[in-house]
């Protein structure tokens, strides 16, 4: 956890990865995990990991940023498709059904 006038390395956390529930996953067999860093009133910072792979989610309000890896999200409400990489800034809403591809694992700083 961060406290204030702290800063940590988040490429070098390590993260517990755990299998996708299989109710999620579309293809492969995609791990993933996370780790909070800090909370700021009712906003999480942290950080999120999934290993090549595909699953379908439903996302909460967020923005993040890719820091490794490469992915897309494909979005069901109309079909369109982010391609994300590193340094890509990416914003989902709550609610979104989403299927996530990670072609490299993909880690990201989400704040949520």
């Amino acid at each position: 956890m961060l406290d204030a006038a702290t800063a940590v390395a988040a490429l070098d956390i390590d993260l517990d990865l755990e299998a996708v529930p299989g109710d999620q996953v579309v293809a492969g067999a995609p791990m993933m995990g996370s780790a909070v860093l800090c909370t700021l009133d009712t906003v999480e910072v942290g950080v999120w990991e999934m290993t090549p792979g595909s699953m379908s989610d439903v996302e909460s309000d967020e923005v993040f940023v890719v820091i490794a890896g490469t992915a897309t999200v494909r979005f069901d409400h109309d079909g369109s498709v982010l391609q994300l990489g590193p340094g890509t800034v990416g914003r989902l809403a709550a609610g979104q059904r989403t299927v996530w591809t990670v072609t490299e694992t993909i880690r990201k700083v989400y704040i949520a």
